[in-house]
This record gives C-alpha cells, structure tokens and sequence, in this order.
C-alpha cells in the first residue's frame, strides 16, 4: 500500500491561519516520513464519551470546539484528533497508538479519505464508519470535516532534552489561550523547523481538538513540554546557553537585526494574546525584540507575529551557511 502524500496533495506548507496578541505574542525526533508507517496497537473497542462532552451536548445541542479533551487536563492532550489532514498526519506519522478512526459514512470521495482508509487497513487501526447524526455527537469541533481518531495522548519531553537537542530552535509560550491561535501557530512552528515547544501547564490551552485540527498534523512532529511556569523555564534555559528572545512590541531591538545567526540555541517567546509577555518573562529573556510597522495598525496577533519570527530565526540561521 502506498503512502505517497502526493495522492492527496501537499502537505499544506502554506495556507492555516496564522495569529498572536501583541507582538508579546512565536534533531527533530521524527523519523523518516518515506517509508510505511510503524504499525500501531489495536483496539476494536469504542471510547466512552467522557461526561464532560455529554453535558455540553445536552445543554447546547452541540460540543463546543473549544473545549478540551479529557486528556488535555491531565496533560498535554491529543487524545482526539480531528479534521482530514490531521487524521492522515497522525496515521503517517505512526508514533502514537491508535484506537479508532470514525468517519461519517456516505462521505463524497476524496484522495485523502481514500489514503486514510489505506493506512489504517495497513496499520490495523479499525476504521468505523458511523451517520452523521452519530458523528456529530462523538466529535469535539465544529469543523471536523466527517473524520476523526483517537489515540494515545501526545507524550510531555522534558524541557532540558529539548534545550539539548542539535541547532534546537525553541518556542515558549507564554500564555496562549485561544485553541486556534495554538494550532496556527504549532503548524507554523513545524514548516519553520522548531525542534521544540514549551507551554505552561496553567492558565494556557494544551492540545484540544480544535488545536489538532489547525495544527494540521503538526503535533506529531513536534516535541512539546509542560513547564510549572515560563519565568522558571527561561531562567533554566539561560543556565543551558540558550538564548532566549521575547517578541514584544516595545522590544528595543528589530526582530531582523537580532545576532542569532552564529549557531546558539533560540528560543522564541511568544506572549499571550492581548497582554502580551508577562513581566517576568520579559524580565527573564535575554533580548526584547519587536516587528517593525509600516502601517497605521500597531501589532500583529499573536500567530501571526510568531509566523514572521519564526520564519526570520530561520532565514537568519540558514544564511550562516
């Protein structure tokens, strides 16, 4: 069977939604994306829908899209992907084990549904086709496009492994709370070559199903930790010579004249949105960095700040070669 992604497009190396508050607010572990996926455990049993879910459910009519999976308040989350091309990255990927793909049944044919349907008969993964009716009460979002999995939740790295890995190129969070803002900027995170994210563990969003379905797939090639608190774990990364820069609107310093180009560790941090990085962290941070404006507006949101720098850390670490 093959697993060409061409069969059903790009990878979407481009397009998502991309956001951050004020400019306050952005060795890969992965294998090898050739070859046929690892194959993953099996369970033919349905999951419970958590209690949570059904009290929405009865009180709205529908799940919310914002709210989290059951596993995302133990930990990282992940545990229920949503949306076509997340459902495929997480078979592709191979990393976690999976204990169902749902689809609706009589969906319209498509590539990527026909490439789903190939890798989990490939991997073993069962494959249950369910009404709409069904689907609609077992989904988490409003845009799931008829398809979702579970499986295992993401597993939390610690944070002085990612600080360690080879050119690590890091993204703290200070504080995102809004589920797309999260998954925008997670796949802008991948495309730019991030080798690590970091999120707080309280008063932040983890990975809810909204979050996998604007990620797009890209939380199975991140890595990501779970910090008490990000003053702490800026203050760890210093001790590890990581530079740490924190993008701010009042940053003293342009965002393109930054010297991250000699081959140190970054680390990007990215504020909440609204309120921008907190004190502390722009205490902790070893430079404030802001966007240069050319227009009348005066910042970015926070996925979109983070697009720019993440993709400027990058340009300016590849021109050193």
């Amino acid at each position: 069977m093959s697993t060409n992604r061409g069969k059903g497009g790009n990878r979407g190396r481009s397009g998502g939604p991309a956001s951050g508050g004020k400019p306050g607010g952005a060795g890969k572990p992965a294998g090898k994306r050739g070859g046929a996926p690892r194959a993953a455990g099996r369970n033919t049993g349905p999951s419970p829908k958590s209690a949570s879910a059904r009290a929405a459910k009865k009180s709205t009519g529908r799940p919310s899209g914002n709210r989290r999976s059951p596993a995302a308040k133990r930990g990282l989350g992940g545990d229920q992907v949503e949306g076509r091309q997340a459902v495929r990255e997480l078979l592709l990927a191979g990393t976690r084990r999976i204990r169902e793909v749902m689809v609706i049944e009589d969906l319209a044919p498509a590539d990527i549904l026909d490439d789903i349907n190939e890798l989990a008969l490939d991997m073993k993964v069962p494959l249950r086709p369910v009404t709409h009716r069904r689907f609609d009460g077992e989904a988490l979002t409003e845009s799931h496009q008829g398809v979702l999995a579970r499986a295992q939740p993401l597993p939390e790295h610690e944070l002085d492994d990612l600080a360690k890995v080879k050119n690590a190129f890091l993204l703290v969070l200070d504080g995102v709370t809004d589920p797309g803002n999260l998954g925008a900027i997670l796949r802008t995170a991948e495309c730019a070559g991030v080798t690590g994210v970091v999120l707080p563990r309280h008063r932040a969003v983890h990975i809810s199903p909204t979050v996998t379905k604007t990620a797009a797939g890209a939380i199975e090639y991140v890595p990501m930790a779970i910090v008490g608190g990000v003053p702490a774990a800026l203050s760890r990364l210093k001790d590890l010579n990581v530079f740490t820069v924190g993008l701010d609107m009042e940053g003293d310093t342009s965002m393109f004249e930054l010297p991250i180009s000699d081959g140190r560790p970054v680390a990007l941090v990215l504020g909440a949105e609204g309120k921008g990085l907190s004190r502390l962290a722009k205490e902790r941070v070893d430079a404030l960095a802001s966007i240069p404006m050319g227009g009348q507006l005066n910042s970015l949101n926070v996925a979109m700040a983070g697009a720019v720098a993440c993709f400027e850390v990058r340009r300016s670490r590849d021109s050193r070669s």
